[in-house]
């Protein structure tokens, strides 16, 4: 009985070694995949660009997933990059999916640069994928990929939107980007756009967790001083929700600022701190408001002049 069971065991470690890679075919270039298809969608031509859906595991750990973001958009090529996904897309069609292996030992021999530091030789990227739409022409890609953020902003406003309801905090929605508290407006120099502003201000996500301060240093991560931040009003310098939200204060202000993921760190978050597409609270106050300094204009060469024929 024993030596049976033991056969057994030794034949499953076999089939299991032998049979996890069947179905899936290869790239010229070694990518592993398979083609899940009914033959029905609209082919994808060169030149074409693709709307996917998609997810990239390593092991257990997701890299990144389209579903809690926008889709991807790739554009068809005859060839594809190397060893990547967009190898496979002359051969789907829409409505599609799919699943596919990248070799960290394949990606390594044309990488430009350093490899991710989760992966070591022998690795894999696993990338399971959908195919939404084939999109004909860039313009129309554009299109529809700034209809799909406007979409995800609005999610994020809506969610910011109920938050504010159940607090029963009083905000107005600004430039219908962010969502602004006004506690005290301020009576100096309004923080119009172009205005070089300095504020003070406590950063936290709506857990209640602060990850940055120059008010208090145990509300620190990553420890610096306690100078005033400045920033130009709907320009530069600061996150995007910040930049538009600050010019309803004036000097002097104080107030909240409620501000959706695509306006602050975006799918790529900021870890460990803060998570990929969290929305985020700023309390801040205006403690100083003037002229940002002008730009010097750049030197450029003098260009060769024509010269006339003799």
């Amino acid at each position: 009985m024993k030596k049976t069971m033991l056969l057994l065991a030794v034949l499953s470690a076999i089939c299991i070694g032998s049979c996890k890679n069947i179905g899936y075919e290869k790239t010229k270039t070694g990518l592993e995949y398979k083609i899940i298809s009914d033959g029905k969608g609209k082919e994808l031509k060169k030149g074409d660009y693709v709307k996917f859906n998609y997810k990239i595991t390593h092991g257990d750990s997701v890299i990144t997933s389209s579903y809690n973001f926008v889709p991807g958009y790739d554009e068809v090529d005859s060839v594809g990059r190397y060893h990547d996904f967009s190898e496979l897309l002359p051969m789907m069609r829409v409505g599609d999916s799919g699943v596919c292996f990248q070799l960290y030992d394949s990606l390594a021999t044309r990488a430009q640069g350093p490899m991710p530091g989760f992966m070591k030789k022998g690795d894999k990227l696993k990338m399971t994928f959908k195919i939404l739409d084939g999109i004909t022409g860039r313009e129309a890609a554009i299109a529809d990929y700034q209809k799909e953020m406007e979409n995800f902003k609005d999610r994020d406003l809506a969610k910011i939107e109920k938050y504010l309801a159940a607090n029963k905090i009083n905000a107005q929605k600004v430039n219908n980007t962010v969502f602004v508290e006004i506690q005290n407006k301020g009576t100096g120099i309004a923080a119009d756009s172009g205005k070089m502003v300095g504020i003070k201000y406590n950063c936290y996500n709506y857990d209640g967790q602060y990850f940055d301060s120059n008010i208090d240093s145990t509300k620190q991560i990553n420890k610096h001083g306690m100078e005033p931040f400045y920033f130009v009003a709907k320009q530069q310098g600061a996150v995007a929700g910040i930049l538009d939200g600050i010019t309803v204060f004036n000097q002097g202000g104080k107030g909240r600022i409620f501000v959706p993921s695509l306006l602050a760190y975006g799918p790529q978050g900021s870890p460990p701190s803060i998570k990929p597409n969290e929305n985020l609270i700023f309390d801040i106050e205006v403690v100083d408001v003037k002229d940002a300094p002008q730009r010097q204009p750049q030197f450029q060469m003098p260009q060769p002049q024509p010269q006339e024929k003799e």
